[in-house]
């Protein structure tokens, strides 16, 4: 530590201040002592320690009440509140209350230490964050990555065009908060933004939802209604999912995009409109078109200006960005202190595939907020599933990057000694894959390595491989 960190330690129970205080001391740690709230909250107005740690049942002012009070006045400040083993209740509502953590009693005087190191850390990394919790500054979108700078051009390019835009990307990657921004950053900003999903909708309801029906058109229509297009007139119509459209909807939208009006279902007086199409999907536009499941001439009214969202994996750079978004934002939807993943839970998070991409992060944020028992986040505090793999989860391009990513997720669940396990296991698929190649012929298979034919039979030998050789015959090591 580059300096004398203070700690305050509450408690009634002079015997546990005693041994916090020489455990806490003998680690460099100024510490003062207080046998009650109140005395502590005295103290508070002329001065501030770095992490208060306080019991929870003492006379006068309880713990929790200490907690609201320190909320009120210093909101950073890190507060551990220690409670019994069997006392729940106690433990929920500091976490409530924005306790860093709760020690339980009776506790490890290593692990107490330990957690008040980790508030100090807390409290340093908080001063370090841009923007203060309470007053959050989000961008549109969040994105530093290449592939994320190219949609943020393409929005900047189109900010004075109304032009229609085909949104390109598989299911969670935002495409409706690209439309979203196309909408603000356009000259129909004041107007209306209308979102409809295809996929959401009926077949035998989506003409009515997309166009209005008049009174009496089908059984239920008991009054005239506006569509989509009419809600949207003069601002953006946001289509999801178009390639779900049903093939006589895509008629009608065709006739919409080339005439600008249309009619209301059961109706017989043209509708003019004034619409910005932006359409988004995540299926193949092109191979459902070739299977004539979606008209040409509607895909090339669609595509005249293309824009893709990259899959979460291939913009890892900016997951932890994005994880601190969506931690904070369930935080304040929730009114609880936001988590704070430690730097090893952010690279674990960066590797991961994400197959759900944007979405399943903001999900799994979520849960972190309600399921992970302290403030700050570890990996082991993850989700279960994300903690267990499929081997073939995440496509890689290359073995360096399978060979970091497994590197990556081994070190942050705290695993030691990695190359007493990489090295064997790389020679030892080397040397199969290579033998596969030449029907096991170690001559080979040793040339296909870059190795003699000894050097080969002697690593099968230390790598306690089974392999039947087509050729036993020796040779020089080259």
């Amino acid at each position: 530590m580059t300096r004398s960190e203070t700690v305050w330690i509450v408690d009634d129970d002079r015997s546990i201040r005693w041994v916090l205080e020489k455990a806490l001391q003998q680690e460099g740690m100024t510490t003062q002592s207080f046998d009650s709230a109140d005395s502590v909250l005295s103290r508070l107005t002329r001065q501030q320690p770095d992490v208060i740690i306080s019991d929870i049942r003492m006379p006068g002012a309880s713990g929790l009440d200490l907690l609201a009070r320190i909320r009120e006045m210093h909101p950073r400040l890190p507060v551990i509140i220690m409670t019994a083993h069997s006392d729940l209740d106690s433990a929920v509502a500091s976490y409530q209350g924005g306790a860093f953590e709760y020690l339980p009693k009776p506790f490890d005087v290593d692990e107490a230490v330990s957690l008040v190191k980790r508030a100090f850390q807390h409290a340093q990394e908080q001063q370090n964050l841009v923007a203060p919790a309470n007053q959050p500054r989000t961008p549109e979108i969040i994105g530093e990555a290449p592939a994320m700078q190219e949609v943020f051009r393409a929005i900047g390019r189109l900010s004075h065009s109304n032009i229609t835009v085909l949104i390109n990307g598989e299911s969670g990657t935002g495409k409706e908060l690209v439309a979203h921004a196309l909408h603000r950053h356009s000259p129909r900003a004041a107007s209306p933004f209308i979102a409809l999903n295809m996929a959401a909708i009926p077949k035998d309801l989506m003409e009515s939802e997309l166009f209005g029906h008049e009174k009496g058109a089908f059984t239920g229509a008991a009054n005239q209604r506006r569509g989509r297009f009419e809600q949207a007139d003069g601002g953006t119509l946001f289509l999801d999912e178009i390639g779900d459209m049903p093939a006589d909807t895509q008629t009608r939208l065709l006739r919409v995009l080339a005439d600008g009006e249309f009619y209301r279902v059961g109706g017989h007086t043209p509708v003019k409109v004034d619409v910005r199409i932006i359409a988004a999907t995540h299926q193949n536009l092109e191979n459902l078109v070739q299977a004539g499941k979606f008209r040409e001439d509607l895909f090339h009214r669609l595509n005249v200006i293309r824009i893709h969202i990259p899959r979460l994996s291939d913009r890892r750079e900016d997951i932890p960005a994005l994880a601190r978004h969506f931690l904070a934002r369930a935080a304040q939807e929730l009114a609880v202190e936001p988590k704070l993943l430690k730097p090893e839970t952010e690279e674990y998070l960066k590797n991961l595939p994400w197959p759900g991409n944007v979405r399943q992060l903001e999900n799994t944020c979520r849960w972190i907020t309600v399921m992970a028992s302290g403030r700050e986040v570890h990996v082991d505090d993850l989700p279960p599933e994300l903690l267990t793999q499929p081997q073939d989860a995440a496509p890689v391009t290359n073995w360096e990057q399978a060979l970091r990513q497994w590197a990556d997720q081994a070190l942050g669940r705290g695993q030691s000694s990695l190359l007493d396990t990489a090295v064997p296991a790389f020679e030892r698929i080397m040397i199969e894959t290579a033998l596969k190649h030449t029907a096991g012929r170690r001559r080979d298979a040793a040339v296909l390595l870059g190795w003699g034919r000894n050097t080969l039979t002697r690593k099968i030998k230390e790598l306690g491989m089974k392999v039947d050789g087509a050729d036993e015959d020796d040779g020089d090591d080259a």
